[in-house]
């Protein structure tokens, strides 16, 4: 399969690295200094476009592997406001595309075993739910994408929270936790180079439960974002991630 990455930071050298050890082939690279490159006929050469860039880049990346024609995978966060103008303009287009807010599939379990924990610890209403999580201090977006699909996942499972509030705290800032009944608190902290650590915890007067999911590095999302690729690329239509994985046989 031949793969375009845009966005060859980090995640991307490491996603290239995946890739060619599955035997496929890496046929465009952009950054910021080949921009210039991000054309039509460029991107046409991919089987499909892996997408992993910044908030304020994103759009317009999907834009251009629309008008390609090329599925695309994207796991950029930030962005998520626009997923319903996405996804319509996705479909009316007969357009390819998979999104994630992560694409570890350990994370993907975690996800999965998180709404059913939510559906149990409903019947124990004295437990005060939160979500935690850290990740390095260059992370742009607060909470990362990881953290509101966990938080969706409760919210969507029980009877005591219907939204989620963000506090975020940093070396030189912590914000003030002002938190309803009704709203589920997402904590995010910002330290050093962290991959990605998230938890939720279940606290009451007696005891705590905490359910948590550590990343060692950057590895997990790379991979699963080459098997998402893999999944993809012979498909049309809208999907997010759990389209590629089956909890229920």
């Amino acid at each position: 399969m031949k793969i375009a990455l845009l966005g060859y930071g980090k995640m991307g050298k490491i996603i290239e690295k995946i890739a060619l050890s599955r035997k496929h082939e890496i046929v465009l690279t952009i950054d910021h200094e080949t921009l210039h490159d991000l054309t039509p006929e460029n991107l046409q050469k991919a089987d499909v476009v892996i997408e992993f860039t910044t908030p304020a880049s994103v759009l317009s990346n999907i834009e251009h592997c629309f008008n390609a024609n090329v599925p695309v995978v994207i796991g950029t966060t930030g962005w998520y406001e626009k997923l319903p103008e996405v996804k319509q303009q996705c479909i009316d287009g007969n357009k390819s595309l998979l999104w994630a807010s992560n694409f570890s599939v350990g994370v993907n379990v975690f996800f999965h075993v998180n709404k059913l924990l939510a559906k149990v610890m409903n019947k124990y209403p004295y437990y005060e739910v939160q979500v935690e999580e850290i990740h390095h201090t260059q992370k742009m977006d607060s909470p990362s994408g990881t953290a509101i699909t966990i938080a969706e996942g409760i919210i969507n499972n029980t009877d005591t929270k219907n939204e989620w509030v963000n506090v975020l705290t940093t070396d030189d800032k912590d914000d003030d936790a002002n938190v309803a009944p009704n709203q589920l608190l997402i904590e995010s902290l910002r330290i050093d180079s962290v991959p990605g650590t998230h938890t939720v915890i279940y606290d009451s007067e007696v005891d705590s439960i905490e359910f948590k999911h550590t990343a060692h590095n950057r590895n997990g999302f790379a991979l699963g974002a080459v098997l998402a690729a893999e999944w993809l690329h012979d498909k049309k239509g809208f999907y997010s991630v759990e389209a590629m994985f089956d909890f229920n046989s």
